[in-house]
């Protein structure tokens, strides 16, 4: 019989605050991070959710003595600490870092590369900075990466390699990602529209999240989800393009619903991708329909924080179990009229909800698509 393993604690920093309650709390009130920033110089401002650099600086301030971080870096260090001063760290303890881009921001006016671009030594200063005794592993496979990570874990302590595991997850806004999402034509003039007729692309944001997961939770845990099922499958149909019939996110539906042995009349509540993209939104629809999901309450939380890339799967993943936790649907924000072909049950409103199994999705670049199924416990 496998190993049954639990998410029992997690945190993050995003733009509506530096701990999961005040995030719950500014979701609840249906604040968003999304607002006009301008990055790029000689650049016309556009919409994005970004952290009050200031307010970083303090916090940062505040909780650590040695300055010697990137700003993702001191991201990463916020959202970590309070799950590491709570849970020990031992040699069969896994560290796990999920991004796509890492300090990205390091190459601007560089003629060499600079030692912490590279991602492997970013996991590792946080490693060290924090004790851990294991290589970490990394886990960059574009907008993906959050939810697959979560698997990664899971299935390592399953197949015996570790007993529990700190996973990680963030991105920062940089003129890199920018440039690059300008390029494909995919950033809204306007904050987004998850699957809203008159959508017109993504914002990006910025966020790190952390959890903590295991196959031993202690019976003081205040709470603890079962990661019942996981899969990744890979369409392989553009480089930037999803399968316009959903192959890849349905598979990944399909295979971590097999494993967590549950129908899709017993998914309570989605976590979506929900880019606002016209491509990636349509994809959804159809892939949620084919697995005749059509029913089950959704929504996207890229109105609230933009689109994180690396961190994104993790922190959705978090908010989708403060949703189960408080019994409390959240809306998917700027949401007025379907703009997909396929019916979905586009959460409009707070509405109160028993949930236990939560289905988290994401798709990336490269055809890439995973999803976990989370179960209250």
């Amino acid at each position: 019989m496998r190993k049954e393993i639990y998410i029992t604690d997690y945190n993050c920093v995003t733009p509506l605050g530096f701990d999961v309650t005040s995030n719950w709390n500014h979701l609840v009130e249906g604040k968003s991070g999304v607002a006009l920033h301008q990055v790029i110089e000689n650049q016309d401002a556009f919409y994005a959710s970004i952290i009050d650099t200031e307010k970083l600086e303090e916090e940062f301030k505040n909780n650590f003595d040695h300055q010697n971080f990137t700003r993702l870096e001191k991201m990463f260090l916020l959202s970590l600490k309070p799950l590491v001063e709570k849970h020990d760290i031992s040699e069969e303890t896994a560290f796990i870092l999920s991004t796509t881009k890492g300090n990205i921001s390091l190459l601007k006016n560089q003629t060499a590369l600079p030692e912490g671009v590279y991602l492997s030594k970013l996991a590792q200063k946080i490693a060290d900075y924090f004790g851990f005794k294991t290589k970490p592993i990394v886990v960059s496979n574009a907008c993906v990466s959050g939810v697959m990570a979560i698997a990664v874990a899971k299935n390592m302590i399953q197949a015996g390699k570790y007993k529990d595991a700190f996973v990680i997850a963030g991105d920062e806004v940089s003129e890199f990602v920018i440039s690059g999402f300008n390029s494909f034509q995919a950033i809204g003039t306007e904050p987004c529209k998850p699957y809203d007729k008159n959508r017109n692309g993504i914002n990006i944001g910025e966020a790190t999240a952390a959890v903590y997961i295991t196959s031993t939770p202690s019976e003081n845990e205040k709470f603890r989800f079962k990661i019942s099922g996981d899969s990744a499958v890979n369409d392989a149909n553009h480089i930037s393009g999803p399968s316009r019939t959903g192959d890849g996110l349905y598979a990944s539906i399909k295979n971590a619903m097999t494993e967590a042995n549950i129908t899709s009349d017993q998914i309570d509540f989605i976590s979506a991708h929900g880019t606002a993209t016209i491509y990636n939104d349509e994809m959804e629809a159809i892939a949620f329909n084919r697995m005749e999901l059509q029913h089950a309450p959704l929504n996207s939380m890229k109105g609230y924080y933009g689109h994180c890339l690396g961190a994104s799967g993790l922190l959705e993943s978090i908010i989708s179990m403060e949703s189960a936790r408080h019994r409390l649907l959240i809306p998917s924000k700027n949401f007025e009229e379907t703009g997909v072909s396929q019916p979905l049950n586009i959460i409009t409103e707070n509405q109160s909800a028993a949930i236990q199994y939560i289905l988290k999705t994401a798709s990336g670049f490269g055809g890439c698509n995973a999803a976990i199924v989370l179960e209250k416990c």
